[in-house]
């Protein structure tokens, strides 16, 4: 298969946005924009060996995971994803079914959320692996979720669970044994290889009056720093509040490192006022889509992220994934 075979063999048949005016088959795609939207752009880079590894993640699990983390980014501006492009350096090992089978878990998600793929870029290399996925999608003019919008005695909150991925890092890398899991070790594995972007509730922050939104791809403990910063805040969090899988602690002595510091769950944190919170709490629970308070925004002179434990209160660290630590 040479380049031009790949690029027809990708290309979609249909076309899911009636605003597409042209996709795959020119110079660049055209769409056209809806008035009094603000559109919204994200690039996300996934390289062999850093972000994954061949003998344990399949290449349709590298395209869904390519995908989702860029949704994530979306969700985390209150936004909707629209249309995506594909930029691939691919080594000659890689087979024409092995590059299908990414296209085809990316698509598996696109389908999910009504997303067209419109462009992107095919080059061979010598080294490993690297995809890049850029995401354009649309939130209403004036009412993106963005980390300069939490104020003092706002509510801090969380999607989900967290701390999962890291664990199913941590047995996909066997650096813990999955004879200690009292569930299937495959739960905390799926949770590290196919994240489900929070597309909704980014949703449903949007429509309140002021949300502050990240979206956790590198530690709970760094988003949190982010907003802080951000709105010149400080943030204190509850320990015993973390929503984390029951059998989380039973995997691991230091567990409560993956929860605050593990990254890639790419779940949502953020903040909303006290009364917004109700609304927000509620909104959620009527549609079953998991929300926890874990603590409260402080005005402080100096941006920091408290922990709160039992027994006294520390000052977390802004450490997290970093790529070039």
């Amino acid at each position: 298969m040479d380049e031009f075979d790949l690029i027809h063999s990708i290309t979609p048949r249909t076309i899911r946005h009636s605003s597409v005016d042209v996709g795959i088959g020119d110079d660049a795609a055209l769409y056209t924009a809806k008035h009094g939207v603000q559109e919204i752009v994200c690039v996300d880079t996934m390289v062999e060996d850093v972000h994954f590894k061949l003998h344990y993640s399949s290449p349709k699990d590298i395209g869904y995971k390519a995908l989702a983390v860029n949704i994530s980014d979306i969700a985390a501006m209150g936004g909707i994803p629209k249309f995506y492009l594909v930029s691939l350096a691919v080594p000659s090992k890689w087979t024409e079914s092995e590059i299908k089978a990414m296209y085809e878990g990316m698509n598996e998600l696109a389908k999910l959320y009504h997303m067209d793929l419109i462009g992107g870029d095919t080059v061979s290399t010598s080294d490993k692996l690297v995809v890049t996925v850029t995401v354009i999608g649309e939130v209403e003019k004036g009412q993106a979720c963005l980390r300069s919008l939490a104020r003092p005695n706002d509510v801090v909150f969380v999607t989900g669970e967290i701390g999962s991925s890291a664990a199913g890092l941590s047995l996909l890398s066997e650096e813990t044994d999955p004879q200690n899991a009292v569930i299937e070790a495959s739960y905390f594995i799926n949770r590290h290889k196919r994240p489900q972007p929070r597309v909704n509730i980014g949703r449903l922050c949007s429509n309140v009056q002021r949300a502050a939104l990240n979206d956790i791809s590198d530690g709970l403990a760094s988003e949190l720093h982010e907003i802080a910063e951000a709105s010149c805040v400080s943030i204190e969090i509850d320990e015993r509040m973390l929503p984390v899988h029951s059998d989380l602690p039973k995997l691991h002595p230091h567990w409560k490192e993956w929860a605050l510091f593990g990254g890639e769950d790419f779940e949502l944190t953020g903040t909303v006022s006290k009364g917004e919170w109700e609304l927000l709490k509620q909104e959620c629970e009527t549609r079953q889509l998991p929300i926890t308070k874990i603590g409260h925004v402080i005005e402080k002179t100096e941006s920091k992220v408290i922990l709160k434990t039992d027994k006294t209160s520390v000052i977390l660290e802004k450490k997290g994934y970093n790529h070039f630590k």
